[in-house]
């Protein structure tokens, strides 16, 4: 008798915690979104009041009501300036994403090339960009093929590494299960290493998207300077010799802005690839 009596007890538990769970899983969706757009504004109204109540000069800190209304007005030289400023930084990051996998391929199947070349890919992460754009002004012709080389050299090490510690990182188990089945060299790369590859060259992707975007403004900078006015930061530091502080804080709040898209865009391409099987992003109730 006591285990029949004990069942419904029991349901009647386990209901209640499978409720609790997903109330508290729909108040962390809510809170994912609230408690963020709560501190912005915040911050803004903070801002806002610090710059009205001070009143503190335009040219020492634009208010927020004045950034806003440069971006309107600017909005056609702003977003031809992002326009650039994206161009550059999407390339550079297909072009760090095609040389660093094809790179990381050749270093794993082969340890001379590894030997050959990994040295030289840490030479050029670990050199300052802003020392490499003057030289690559120089040598190169266009100044937007100069900026695109500077920000695929800031994106391309990160690709790389991660990848290649994946392409690496296969069970040794399975692949004694492979050798004992006879898999060639390919089946090996498409069936072993690449799926356990792919969560490290996500967040390999995530880092250069963020990176991309830095070579890409250090680059203008640097070679903005010369009067070839590429992109967003280009258009900042004129801003900033004009003393436009709206114009300056408009600019510099677009990159933010650019730089939490690409973010998010690979944030949701990592956990699209990854929901069903990788532990990273399976959810976890707390």
């Amino acid at each position: 008798m006591s285990l029949v009596e004990n069942a419904p007890i029991t349901a009647v538990t386990v209901d209640e915690e499978e409720l609790a769970r997903a109330r508290r899983a729909k108040i962390n969706r809510i809170a994912k979104w609230t408690l963020p757009s709560l501190v912005l504004v915040i911050s803004v109204l903070a801002w806002h009041l610090y710059v009205t109540i001070g009143e503190v000069p335009h040219y020492i800190l634009p208010g927020p009501v004045l950034v806003f209304s440069t971006v309107i007005e600017d909005w056609g030289l702003l977003s031809e300036a992002a326009l650039v400023t994206g161009r550059l930084t999407i390339m550079a990051l297909a072009m760090a994403i095609l040389g660093g996998v094809g790179l990381a391929v050749a270093f794993t199947q082969s340890k001379w090339a590894e030997m050959s070349f990994f040295p030289y890919a840490v030479i050029l992460q670990v050199t300052p960009v802003i020392a490499i754009a003057p030289l690559l002004q120089i040598y190169v012709e266009s100044a937007f093929v100069a900026a695109l080389l500077c920000a695929w050299i800031v994106a391309f090490f990160p690709i790389l590494s991660n990848t290649t510690i994946g392409l690496k990182s296969a069970d040794h188990n399975l692949e004694d299960l492979f050798t004992i089945y006879g898999a060639s060299r390919w089946q090996r790369l498409r069936y072993l290493a690449a799926p356990s590859a792919l969560p490290f060259f996500l967040g390999g992707l995530k880092i250069a998207g963020g990176l991309a975007l830095i070579g890409a403004v250090v680059a203008e900078f640097v070679i903005g300077r010369a009067g070839t006015g590429l992109g967003l930061a280009s258009t900042l530091l004129e801003a900033s010799y004009r003393f436009n502080f709206g114009r300056l804080y408009a600019a510099l709040i677009l990159i933010s802005l650019m730089g939490v898209v690409i973010f998010a865009i690979t944030s949701i391409i990592s956990h699209l690839c990854l929901r069903s099987w990788h532990e990273s992003a399976l959810s976890r109730e707390r």
